[in-house]
Formats: C-alpha cells, structure tokens, sequence
C-alpha cells in the first residue's frame, strides 16, 4: 500500500501534507516543531493513539500507515483526563494564540436584520382617472391632443356635440321661462331636474346660468379636468362618435406613487405592514427615496414562489417615473420568536389603509375616515414587552452547522483554555446574528473565530464532534448527522480525489446533479460578463435539470438537505429566468449559489469537473457574498465588466477527476 502511495503521491506532496499534520498536532499540544520531535523521541509513553493527518477518524494504538491512502500516522498526545471532559478540548496559550481563537458573549438584544428586495415604480391606482364622455355625442375638437401633457383640475380637455345636450337645453330654457310667467312650483321644480341633469353630463354651474341668462342653446359643451396629473392615454379622436361612458383619455396623479417589490418566502416573516423602506434607483444613484409598507399580497405566486410588497411613495418633486427599477432595502429590529420590534410605533396607532397615519391614541384615519388599530395587532412588539421579548443571540461566526445540527464552543467557566463542543437549537438568522431556541444560557462565552480548528483537533481525539456527533473511531468517514448515514463535506471531497462515491449517495443522482451545476455555471459565467440575456435562458435550463433529478434515489439527511433547498433552487432559477435587469438577476443569483454550495458541500458530485467556492467582500454594499467556479481565475458575477477580478477563491469543494490541480475550463 505505501509503495502504491508513493507512487501516486509525490515526495513534495507528501512532505507538505505530514507538515500540516504536525502542525494540527502542534496545535493541540501548544508545541513547536521541534518540541514535537522531541515528544516523538522522547516521551513514546505519553502517545496512546496513532492518527492519520488526513483522515483522523482513524484511530490505531500503534504506529503504522493509514489504510484509507498509505500516509505514516502520527503521534496523538492523550489529554488529562482530569482536566479535560469527553466533549471538552484543553489548548495551551499558545495553541490559542496560534488558532486565533476569539470568543463573545451569549447575549440578549434586538438584532437588525437587512431584506434585499426588487422592485418597479407603478402608478398609484387610487391616484388614476378616466375622462369619459357622460352623454352620447361627436368630439368636434380635443385640446389635449398628445399623452405626457400634464393639466390641471378644471382645464378645458375636449369639445363635445351633442343633439341631447341642445334638446335638454331648450327644454331648460323654456321650463324657466314658464316658471317665471305662470309662478308654477311644480315648474321650478322641474326647472331644477332639468339643470341637476346637464350637471351630470358634465356642465359645470356657470354654464348652466350662462344658458339660462343668454336664453341661448349651445350645440357644443366644453368637458373639463375632474382631476389634475399627466395624461397617461388618449384614446379618443376628433370626429369620433363616443356612447355613454366612452373613454377618452386616461389620467395619472403622480405626485405619489407606488414601488411594487417581490419578497421571497424566506424574507416575509421580517416584513410588517407600515415599516419604512429605502430605495435607489439607476437613473438616481446614491440618492435615497423612502417610503412605508403598505400592503403585504395574501397570496404566494406560486411560479415564482414570492409574495407582491407594496410601498407608498412620496413623490411631489416628480423624480420617480412608473417603470424605473428600484433596488429596495429593509431594516428589521428582531425580538424572540422572529418578532419585529419598531419603537416608533411601540404604543401607537395606525390607519389600517394609509401607513403614513400614525397617532398617539385612537381614534379615525385623516384620509379615508377607518378607525386607527394598534400597532402590536399587526404584528409589532407591545411596548410593555419590549425588555422581555430581546432574543437571546450569538455571532454567526459561532456556530458549526451540518444537516440538522449546529453545534457550538462554549468556554468552560473556571478551566483556562478548555473549551466544550455543545449542541444547539438556532431560530432564524438575523443579519450577522442567529437566534438560540435552546442549548445556551445568556452570558455564556462562545467561541466566534478558530471553532473550526477546535472542532478539527478534537476530532483526533475521537471525542464528539461537528461531524460525529456521538463521538469514538469512525470506520468508513464523517457523518452528515448524528442519525444517518450519509456523506459529508470531508468525505464528498475525498471521493472527489479517488474517484468513489459512498454507498449512501447515489451515482445516477449524481450525474443528474452534474446537469444542474453545469447550467449554474454557464448563468456564473453569463452574469460575469454581463449577459443578462444568456443568464435568463440558463435559468429556464436549470429549472428543466432540477425537474429531472430525482430525489427518491437519495436518503436520510441527504434527502432531507435535498428537499430544503430544492425550493430555494427553482425559485431563484426562475426568478433569474424572468429578470428584467441583471441587478435582478444578480440578486437571485445569489441566493441561487447559497444553496447550490451547501448541496456541493453536503452531498457533492460525480467529480467530473472540478468545483471551487469563491467570495467577493464588495458585493452588495460590502456585505459580501459567495459563488461557484468550475475554473480558477475570478470571474465576478455580481460586478461583471465592472469588477470582474475582485474577488478571492476560498475553497476546492471537488477537484475534476481528470484534473488534480483542481482547475477546468469553462464548456
């Protein structure tokens, strides 16, 4: 076995791989290099087990090669077992130093959460009106003849004929002049019908008394503006016979408008009607609009899985114009249970229909007259559970999550150094919080930067672990969870080098996952260069290959992974397939990649291609975002043409079977 190992792995290549086993060893113990030849020379009898640097579930009471790939085990120092319990790890000063362990507190506060939506400028529609005729007739002339003229409440907008308006204009003329000669009430009265019905055909008072007076019939009534704004259509033209109710122009008051976002499903519980939103539009950038929430849709569109947000806009100066793109931002404060706190409306009042109406107790909209409710009936934390409702939350950094469990470190109170891998139960993560359902108390110290070290070394200790949850020598690799039997990042890439897949995940599922990142790829590789068209059709390619995997041949935790981010799949693809900009597409794509590396990480592949994670920490106003490459070189898809090289490669997830280098060309 070691002779074929040498073989295949060169002496440079081994060499650095026994260095980086000696220097996890030297990790553990705190020790340098040679203080650790030292201990191999000179304290055998503190050495219970021998490991593999590659792969230390393998565990051997005596030195020897590592039966999975040939390599020389190494020397594990057993821990005092007096110091130290089964699920705690002991590190030195300097083992610390070296790991750049950092920890933070458990702690209880309201935690800021920041939704990334989409959207378009829409008319508001209880700002719309039609001109339409209110008696038959001819339009002899228009005024407002073009669209995108803007008129006022009361301009003159068409001149009509028609032969009703002259025959219930003489009938007024003579109704009048009976009623003056003869005192006949039941002619006044009638006289008063008569004007009542010229007034709702659209003549205005001063009209109707210039007809009475003159004692002359018009044949042509002059129909004016009922309101102001832009004309928005004109559908009717001289000449044009028009019935009853005929339109003829179409008018919009856009002093106040609509921007009309799509929320994914993920983003709606942190979403609350009358919360303030931000938007940016391209042909204003830099320059922030604001506006209130003020309609959550009830219904999910089922094709692109996401829920219509509406947002009233202020909008006096007439910068916003309907169909711009906007790129929307809301900040959401996070109590426990994924409740949303705003302490500007703990307490108060709100209008039902109209979010910009708040008062400090009850009573009546100024607009349209409902009643106010209170705010916590929408959703709100009350202002007398403010205190009582922060949720208790750790940094994101600290916890370790793979499949259904996460697990953290926790600094053991009075052992210096000695740290204790704990099972946890998170809530929803909150911008760079999780929230802690169970498993921790507040004030507890966690660890939020070297917790993957920790876990690494105490995995050579056979002790439990992120990856084996119970603990002890594993015989065939890492476990996916603790009641499973599935494949993990570790074993994925392992198998990704010597061409095996593990029983539990299927080949032929593999090859169809293969089609799905190969279409992921090619919306990479359109989005980096700017090819917004290419990444919509590769969209439409991906949702085809996730109809065609099939999720039978997988099981236990694999299946349940599987099945979590199948949704999150379809909805980005097509949310990517039916983007009109590519800051749409841009904004899909990540959470489109978000899944896809879990799946790569958690299940893997055929290891055809290789499969490398990459990070841009300028993405999306430096808040950083993550991407797969089937090559090495960035290509930014978030930046394109703009930044295309920023970016790092962080991670070989799967190195291409016929390229161990781990790079390959884009097809």
């Amino acid at each position: 076995m070691k002779s074929i190992v040498n073989k295949l792995i060169p002496s440079d290549t081994r060499g650095r791989l026994i260095w980086v086993g000696i220097v996890l060893i030297a990790f553990i113990s705190g020790s340098g290099p040679e203080q650790m030849a030292d201990t191999h020379n000179h304290e055998q009898n503190a050495v219970t087990k021998w490991t593999c640097s590659m792969h230390p579930q393998i565990q051997q009471p005596n030195a020897g090669q590592c039966p999975i790939c040939g390599m020389d085990l190494i020397p594990v120092k057993s821990q005092n077992s007096d110091q130290v319990g089964f699920r705690e790890i002991a590190l030195s000063d300097r083992a610390r130093r070296l790991a750049n362990i950092q920890v933070a507190a458990a702690e209880r506060k309201f935690v800021a959460t920041e939704i990334r939506l989409v959207g378009k400028i829409k008319y508001d529609e209880t700002r719309l009106g039609y001109i339409t005729a209110r008696v038959a007739g001819r339009i002899d002339h228009m005024y407002v003849d073009y669209t995108g003229i803007t008129v006022r409440k009361g301009d003159h907008l068409v001149e009509l004929y028609s032969p009703e308006l002259v025959s219930t204009q003489q009938e007024l003329i003579q109704t009048v002049k009976s009623a003056k000669e003869n005192d006949l009430e039941i002619m006044r009265q009638n006289a008063a019908s008569i004007r009542e019905r010229l007034r709702l055909w659209g003549l205005t008072r001063e009209q109707i008394k210039t007809i009475e007076n003159s004692n002359k019939v018009t044949d042509r009534i002059t129909i004016y503006a009922p309101m102001g704004g832009i004309v928005v259509e004109r559908n009717g033209l001289e000449g044009m016979y028009v019935n009853t109710g005929t339109r003829i122009y179409t008018i919009a008051d856009l002093s106040r408008v609509w921007l009309q976002l799509d929320a994914y499903e993920t983003d709606v519980p942190w979403l609350r009607y009358g919360q303030e939103v931000e938007f940016q539009t391209e042909t204003f950038p830099g320059e922030i609009f604001k506006g209130k929430i003020a309609f959550i849709d009830p219904v999910l569109n089922e094709k692109t899985r996401t829920v219509k947000i509406r947002i009233n806009v202020d909008n006096k100066q007439a910068k916003l114009k309907p169909g711009m793109f906007a790129n929307a931002t809301v900040k959401s404060l996070v109590a426990a249970g994924g409740k949303v706190m705003d302490p500007s409306l703990s307490g108060k009042w709100i209008s039902p229909m109209h979010p910009e109406i708040v008062k400090n107790k009850p009573g009546n909209c100024d607009v349209c007259g409902m009643a106010l409710v209170r705010a916590e009936e929408l959703g709100y934390v009350s202002s007398d559970q403010i205190e009582k409702e922060a949720a208790l939350v750790i940094p994101a950094t600290a916890p370790l999550i793979t499949g259904k469990r996460a697990v953290v470190y926790v600094q053991v109170p009075g052992k210096d150094g000695v740290y204790e891998g704990r099972e946890v139960v998170l809530g929803p993560r909150a911008g760079d919080y999780y929230i802690v359902k169970e498993g921790l108390h507040e004030g507890e110290i966690v660890v939020v930067n070297g917790n993957f070290k920790i876990d690494s070394a105490i995995q050579i200790f056979a002790k439990p672990s992120m990856m084996n949850p119970e603990g002890g020598v594993v015989s065939g690799g890492h476990q996916l969870g603790s009641d499973d039997k599935s494949v993990s990042q570790s074993s994925v890439m392992d198998q990704s080098r010597t061409g095996t897949m593990p029983a539990e995940i299927s080949t032929v599922f593999l090859g169809q996952l293969d089609a799905v990142y190969s279409d992921y790829f090619n919306i990479q590789y359109a989005l980096s260069h700017d090819q917004l068209d290419d990444a919509n059709q590769f969209g439409q390619n991906m949702q085809i290959s996730l109809d065609k995997t099939d999720h039978e041949l997988l099981k236990g935790s694999a299946h349940d992974l599987w099945m979590k981010q199948l949704g999150v799949l379809k909805n980005s693809s097509s949310a990517i397939e039916g983007a009109e900009t590519i800051a749409e597409s841009r904004v899909a794509f990540e959470k489109l990649s978000n899944a896809l590396i879990m799946i790569a990480q958690k299940i893997g592949s055929s290891g055809e291609r290789a499969i490398l994670l990459f990070h841009c920490p300028m993405a999306f106003d430096s808040k950083g975002a993550n991407w797969l490459q089937d090559k090495e070189g960035t290509e930014n898809p978030y930046f394109g043409s703009k930044m295309f090289t920023c970016g790092t490669q962080e991670a070989i997830i799967t190195r291409a079977a016929q390229d161990p280098s781990g790079g390959q060309e884009h097809e």
